[in-house]
């Protein structure tokens, strides 16, 4: 009888070691298949948003090549002149937009930019806007007209101070805005466009960046989007939680 029961236990034994292995097995080609689920959910959603291939620009060999790319670093100005640098936000996903004051298109663009800053706003996720501008007078109008056109002073002078328009901002958004805002000064007077949105190979605004956590581009995207859309959630949401 003891040596049945012995026998009993080691076949137990060895029936449940085999279990445990194909368990391990069936566990290691779920996480398999997984990984690559997860990154066509990427490509799906941040693809419908019609996403443009890389400028050659920011290729290595200047010619061509495929995301993700390295994001070059930059240092722009806040509205303060305190300098801030892209590899500040590493460990965010960054949705890194370009535009300026004079950019009537842009204007339509912020209200979605906004919504989507407050909706996925956290520690894992921030819009950053670059305005292609001399004077933070013009950027801070813009915002006024494209946030809060209701509240804009029709007093207020066209070549207001920063004295006059600073109040008048304030009273119109007095939390600021939901996204982050900084200058970006064109090199010359013969260029609209900001010395960094023009080493980044921008030529015209609006044009947008997602940038992952590890401060790679992954994907592009010109001129504007609506930034409301389902599919748009989808893509960031998919970046923000690999």
């Amino acid at each position: 009888m003891i040596r049945l029961v012995s026998h009993l236990n080691r076949k137990t034994v060895l029936f449940g070691g085999a279990a445990g292995v194909i368990g391990v097995m069936v566990i290691a080609a779920f996480m398999w298949m997984v990984g690559p689920a997860a990154a066509r959910e990427v490509d799906a959603a941040c693809g419908g948003l019609q996403s443009a291939q890389p400028k050659p620009v920011l290729c290595p060999d200047g010619a061509s090549c495929n995301f993700p790319l390295a994001a070059p670093d930059f240092t722009a100005l806040d509205h303060a002149g305190k300098p801030v640098r892209l590899s500040d936000y590493r460990g965010k996903v960054v949705l890194l937009n370009f535009w300026a004051s004079w950019c009537a298109v842009c204007k339509s663009e912020k209200p979605s930019l906004s919504q989507i800053t407050q909706d996925l706003g956290s520690d894992d996720f921030v819009v950053i806007t670059l305005a292609s501008d001399r004077k933070w007078v013009d950027i801070l109008y813009s915002l006024i007209a494209s946030l809060a056109p209701d509240k804009l002073d029709p007093a207020l002078p066209v070549d207001a101070s920063m004295a006059q328009m600073l109040p008048a901002y304030q009273r119109a958004l007095p939390a600021g805005t939901p996204f982050q805002v900084f200058l970006d000064t064109p090199p010359s007077d013969d260029t609209q466009i900001g010395a960094i949105a023009a080493r980044w190979g921008v030529a015209a605004v609006p044009e947008s960046f997602i940038i992952d956590k590890a401060g790679r581009i992954r994907f592009y995207y010109d001129n504007t989007r609506d930034w409301n859309l389902g599919v748009a959630h989808t893509c960031l949401r998919s970046i923000i939680n690999e």
